[in-house]
């Protein structure tokens, strides 16, 4: 296809923006401005500059606004279970496995992991988050080396085989033209070679940084683990100790069934089950019906103030830690066909940033080992949407023209889709649900982004090499 100025514009700002965050700066700056000149650009008018940048914010917005609601309503639950006193006795249980940070950091793996492939990490993150989290800062885990540890085996490892849902392989496969399995097949091989790569090292990496279980630190983790102002909420019961006891059972056992019933759900019925959105639903549904019950059994008739300041919390920490998001993805959904129309005002948008990675195909190279490695790339570029499946159909259609003697359709396929979800799913863009762990966990969005970088990076790069040289 042919370039226009407006697609070297996005490509120039998005290395831009990717250089920035190398240099560990904000990048918000450049995100508005690049797409207040892009759409100025491409449609001629300085007027449609301006409404593109409040549009693309808004589109933005309303993306990623589920996000936020769950993460609300997690902490205004989780805020009510500690003004009940539940919230440390709810741990207490788990914190007999999880005896330092070292195990800790491999039972949040494991944990995630295999609920993630079950049911997408968007409802699972919440349910390990509210109750393994906790205690695994407790036990002397930093909360930002829990959030690494939840994010590369739930929105990396997990999701980019997505070996159960299958929604990853069959957008694959049918761009690629061939059967669903044999990519799902491939990409499970491939996404726990790269899965488990980046975990190792990642807990080699940051190893040194887990404390004991004394280490003052860990108070000021908890402190800030789900932040919110100090309650000014007052105990209206006569019973606390009781009611604490109760919802110290009642919270974790209400989420075990909803993980009992959501795997039910998908192995014995036809349904399809609760995943990603609808599983996130879900949870926090019951998450706000047991805030109701917990708020009304510590405040009785003063449930209906208190319910109000949980909420409100929750609103102003999600905003607050997860607010500059925003504008960062409305300029990669600028870049995607599905909403650069309604961003710019115009019936059918520009691809700008498959634009950009289809007009390079007919310079990617034949060879085995280069293919692999292309593929690689331009599913990571396409990742940077912060979707992480929308730039399947490309990698899957592009797989199929790079077959090679040496490397067929299957694995290329399962190389893209890899290099696409380990990024946008997301491990490694701030735009993506990550926000959700990294809220979830009281840490910095971007910070958590420069800790996975590195072991993403190399699992991917180890992940290609053994499909090129064993698979």
């Amino acid at each position: 296809m042919e370039l226009t100025l407006a697609h070297w514009l996005y490509g120039i700002f998005t290395l831009a923006i990717i250089v920035t965050m190398i240099f560990r700066k904000g990048v918000v700056l450049p995100t508005l401005l690049g797409t207040f000149i892009i759409a100025w650009v491409y449609k001629g008018s300085i007027v449609d500059g301006f409404t593109a940048i409040f549009n693309a914010n808004l589109i933005a917005a309303q993306e990623l606004f589920s996000i936020f609601l769950i993460i609300t309503f997690m902490l205004a639950l989780l805020n009510s279970l500690k003004d009940l006193g539940a919230d440390v006795r709810m741990i207490q249980p788990i914190q007999k496995i999880m005896v330092n940070g070292h195990i800790s950091f491999f039972v949040l793996v494991g944990v995630t992991y295999v609920i993630s492939l079950f049911f997408w990490p968007t409802p699972a993150v919440p349910l390990i988050c509210a109750l393994l989290v906790p205690a695994a800062v407790r036990a002397g885990l930093p909360a930002i080396t829990a959030a690494v540890a939840i994010a590369l085996a739930g929105q990396g490892m997990a999701l980019s085989s997505d070996y159960i849902v299958q929604v990853a392989p069959s957008l694959s496969a049918t761009s690629a033209g061939i059967d669903a399995g044999l990519v799902a097949d491939k990409a499970l091989m491939l996404s726990v070679v790269a899965g488990g790569i980046a975990i190792i090292l990642a807990y080699f990496m940051y190893r040194k940084g887990i404390r004991s279980k004394e280490d003052p630190r860990n108070e000021t983790d908890l402190n800030t683990l789900n932040a919110a102002e100090n309650t000014t909420n007052e105990a209206k019961t006569n019973n606390l100790s009781r009611w604490s006891k109760v919802f110290a059972i009642f919270v974790p056992l209400s989420l075990l069934i909803v993980v009992i019933y959501m795997m039910y759900n998908k192995l014995f019925t036809n349904s399809g089950g609760l995943v990603g959105g609808d599983g996130a639903a879900f949870v926090g549904g019951v998450a706000v019906i047991l805030l109701l019950l917990s708020t009304v059994a510590f405040g009785k008739h003063h449930a209906l103030d208190y319910i109000s300041n949980h909420i409100t919390d929750g609103f102003v920490f999600a905003f607050k830690a997860m607010g500059p998001v925003i504008p960062i993805a409305g300029f990669f959904f600028l870049g995607s066909g599905d909403f650069a129309g309604s961003i710019l005002g115009v019936e059918e948008g520009p691809s700008l940033l498959f634009g950009l990675v289809e007009a390079s195909q007919e310079f990617l190279p034949q060879s085995a080992i280069l293919a692999a490695f292309s593929v690689l790339i331009i599913g990571i570029i396409t990742g940077l949407d912060g979707s992480g499946f929308s730039g399947l159909p490309l990698t899957g259609a592009l797989a199929a023209s790079l077959e090679t003697q040496g490397m067929d359709t299957a694995t290329l396929a399962a190389i893209g889709q890899m290099g696409a979800i380990w990024t946008g799913g997301g491990t490694i863009v701030a735009w993506s649900s990550l926000i959700a762990i990294a809220g979830f966990c009281g840490v910095s969005v971007m910070d958590l982004v420069r800790k996975n970088f590195l072991p993403v990076i190399i699992g991917l790069f180890v992940m290609t090499l053994f499909a090129i040289f064993i698979l």
